[in-house]
């Protein structure tokens, strides 16, 4: 059992930098009363930060330091569990996270989820959830249990049951399913490989005593077709150099200078054309002028007609001359383009004869290669009872692995066979059913004493059943909100009762959160009063009310919440 014994905290919300203290086993029932943003509530906060670092209420972590003061913000809480004394120390700016058992500091250097978990399942076995649905009720965040999700509803009551172990246990076993399994694939590829190269073993060693000489042979025939082929490609080589060297290359030297000459016979060409035009148009002027146009004086008759004499005879000379120089370019054109035509042809027997090279360099290397397989495949079959050593080691391996293959398939029928059992359906579903019947009756043992006479059930899906005097078929939220809260508190009830009896969650501290205030009425409010002054045993209960006149007489304790210069004030 949790026996929580107080909590203190300061710079808390609108708790100032004075600790706020409040004891738990004091009194069996304690009522806490305040206007609206006293503080009265900030308890249940201070309680869930503590515990599971996160508000009960939904508020940022960021949001529950004092705005005012903005550090040092520390909520404390002191508890028991058999004879082990815990105290719990988590506060922001700074970061503190600290469990203390029996007055020793716990190792500070494990990482914070780590110690959240410890926490968690070491020391409180139960989570968050489980605590706002055993612990504290309240009207503003708390789930009820009929509205939480399936999953929820189970995770809940095998938290009451301390039967999540099966639930661990089952994932752990899945695991181990889910890795034999990848094992079993691993070591079948591994098998098939292995098979494999057994077979290709057996051939290899079949091979090498009836085909080796064979492919010996064939490979010695392959290597002397090579060799004829590079003599013929040698041959073909040494004809087109002779070509090249005795015939076009003589040639190519010949009509080296044709060009040169083709240019400058061009160049003449030029200068003739240049001197045909020059004399033309002095024929032209003398034959068509007998007055100087330009200076108007009389050429003389005898003058003239030698000009126009040796301008015509000239003319006659250069064109015999063009004429001559004509067939001496044709001739130039001819040689340069025989020049080009033996340049050609050299260039293309240069080319199969570098391509001739590379046959010849590749037709080597495939031919020594050929000689490397023949003196391999030579040392193979001399060496025949080492590769049968090697067959006997591969199906050695073989062996091996099947074996293991086999064993892990043994593995994992045994881990089907504990899946089977840890499953909801297994162990924890036989485990349910047998409390189904006492959660069942708790639950409607509590409905009647606070006056709400229906049969309410719940399968083993944690579903809800529910029978009326006046309607079959009725579910949870077909009843008003006053009549959930009655079934609510019913159930609350029932879990601690479970707890109790289980010894798993149980806990002294029960604290309900403005549960009069909305939903009850005054017939449910006495009657629940009843119950918790009465019938519920060894349990401090908190009680959070803004209706102090009809309840300040019922309760054993009562303390006052006041906003004294902004800060929350406890008055007790």
């Amino acid at each position: 059992m949790i026996l929580f014994k107080q909590i203190a905290y300061r710079n808390f919300l609108s708790s100032g930098n004075q600790p706020t203290e409040i004891k738990f086993t004091d009194t069996q029932t304690t009522l806490i009363v305040g206007a609206n943003g006293s503080g009265k509530s900030t308890m249940l906060d201070a309680l869930c930060f503590g515990l599971f670092n996160k508000a009960f209420r939904k508020i940022n972590k960021s949001q529950l330091i004092n705005s005012t003061n903005e550090k040092e913000c520390l909520v404390e809480i002191d508890f028991s569990i058999g004879t082990k004394e815990y105290k719990i120390k988590r506060g922001i700016k700074p970061n503190i996270f600290e469990i203390w058992i029996d007055g020793v500091l716990q190792n500070q250097a494990a990482a914070s989820t780590d110690q959240q978990k410890q926490l968690e399942d070491s020391i409180l076995k139960l989570n968050y959830k489980s605590f706002t649905q055993i612990v504290i009720l309240g009207s503003a965040s708390f789930v009820p249990f009929m509205q939480l999700s399936t999953a929820n509803r189970r995770e809940v009551v095998e938290d009451l049951l301390d039967i999540k172990i099966f639930s661990a246990m089952n994932a752990v076993i899945k695991d181990r399913i889910k890795n034999t399994n990848d094992k079993i694939k691993e070591l079948s590829l591994k098998q098939s490989m292995t098979e494999e190269k057994v077979e290709m073993q057996k051939e290899f060693i079949e091979s090498i005593e009836k085909s080796g000489k064979e492919n010996i042979e064939k490979k010695k025939d392959k290597i002397t077709s090579i060799t004829t082929y590079i003599d013929q490609l040698t041959a073909e080589n040494v004809q087109k150099v002779e070509e090249v060297s005795n015939t076009l290359q003589p040639q190519l030297e010949n009509l080296l200078d044709a060009s040169k000459k083709l240019k400058q016979l061009s160049n003449l060409k030029g200068k003739i054309s240049e001197k045909v035009s020059s004399i033309t148009e002095q024929h032209k002027f003398f034959t068509s002028n007998s007055v100087c146009p330009t200076c108007t004086q009389t050429i003389e008759e005898e003058f003239r007609l030698n000009k126009v004499n040796e301008s015509e005879t000239k003319a006659k000379e250069l064109q015999q001359g063009y004429n001559e120089l004509k067939e001496a370019i044709k001739e130039e054109e001819q040689r340069e383009r025989e020049f080009n035509s033996v340049s050609k042809e050299i260039s293309s027997l240069n080319n199969e004869i570098s391509n001739n090279n590379v046959k010849i360099s590749q037709l080597n290397k495939q031919s020594r290669d050929l000689e490397q397989e023949i003196q391999d495949i030579t040392n193979k079959i001399k060496n025949r009872n080492t590769e049968r050593k090697v067959l006997t080691e591969l199906e050695q391996s073989l062996d091996l692995i099947q074996t293991e293959k086999a064993k892990n398939k043994e593995d994992v029928s045994y881990f089907d066979f504990a899946h089977s059992l840890m499953r909801d359906g297994g162990i924890k579903g036989k485990i349910i059913k047998k409390y189904l019947p006492l959660m069942n009756q708790q639950i409607n043992k509590y409905l009647q004493m606070m006056d709400f006479y229906i049969n309410f059930t719940l399968d083993e899906e944690f579903n809800e059943k529910i029978k009326s005097p006046i309607h079959e078929d009725f579910t949870y939220e077909s009843f008003s909100e006053g009549e959930k809260m009655r079934i609510n508190l019913a159930i609350l009830f029932t879990w601690r009762e479970i707890a109790r009896m289980k010894n798993s969650v149980n806990t002294n501290l029960l604290i309900l959160d403005e549960v009069f205030d909305s939903s009850l009425d005054f017939m449910g409010t006495d009657y629940f009063t009843k119950i918790i002054k009465y019938v519920i045993k060894d349990t401090n209960i908190f009680v959070i009310s803004h209706k102090t006149d009809e309840l300040i007489d019922k309760f054993d304790r009562v303390i006052k919440f006041d906003k004294v210069k902004g800060f929350s004030k406890m008055i007790d």
